[in-house]
């Protein structure tokens, strides 16, 4: 998970403590869902953004304290190896934004051989500025089509290791047109981009 990298980012504590508990509780953040199909290919994706202003530091614990835009505060602890926590003022406004994404791609015939791959990339402001930076991860997977259930509208898919995994495809066309022996591309991507921006004099 890109959550791994958090001591080192100011930012995904904040994510954690302010922003993805409110995803779903308006106005606290705001959810931009896209869908898009074409023959033999599928992305899904969401974006949540939201706001909170730091209301209070306490320096000598590391903590922060932030309202959120759904009027609640949350308290933050800010690691010893995050970046430029002295830059952090009262009144600061901390805007995160994250995203994650699946695009599958069908692949006739197969041939390739089942495996998963992944990365994850880490940017940090630089020294003497606001706290903020974006973390990526990206999961690529291959794995074989070992069966379709029309009536279901399921495909069952063997991934690396031999895990079994079932995808519910609804597009009666994209289903029509996966047969057993084929095989099937997954990217996975998951982003967090945070800045702070000063408090308005």
């Amino acid at each position: 998970m890109i959550r791994k990298t958090a001591p080192a980012l100011f930012a995904l504590g904040v994510l954690a403590a302010a922003c993805l508990p409110a995803a779903a509780q308006k106005p606290a953040a705001t959810v931009d869902t896209a869908v898009a199909t074409a023959p033999g290919k599928a992305v899904v994706g969401q974006t949540i953004k939201t706001t909170a202003t730091i209301t209070h530091i306490d320096k000598a614990t590391r903590t922060v304290t932030m309202k959120r835009q759904d009027g609640k505060e949350v308290e933050v602890e800010v690691g010893e190896d995050a970046r430029n926590f002295d830059q952090l003022k009262v009144g600061d406004r901390v805007h995160a934004e994250y995203t994650e994404a699946v695009a599958l791609e069908l692949k006739k015939g197969g041939g390739g051989t089942p495996a998963v791959k992944g990365g994850e990339e880490l940017q940090r402001s630089e020294k003497g500025e606001k706290p903020g930076g974006k973390a990526v991860r990206q999961v690529s997977v291959l794995a074989d089509v070992v069966h379709v259930d029309h009536k279901k509208n399921l495909v069952t898919l063997k991934g690396p290791g031999g895990h079994l995994v079932d995808l519910v495809v609804e597009d009666p066309e994209q289903l029509k047109n996966i047969k057993k022996g084929d095989q099937v591309h997954a990217l996975y991507t998951e982003s967090l981009a945070i800045r702070v921006e000063p408090a308005k004099k």
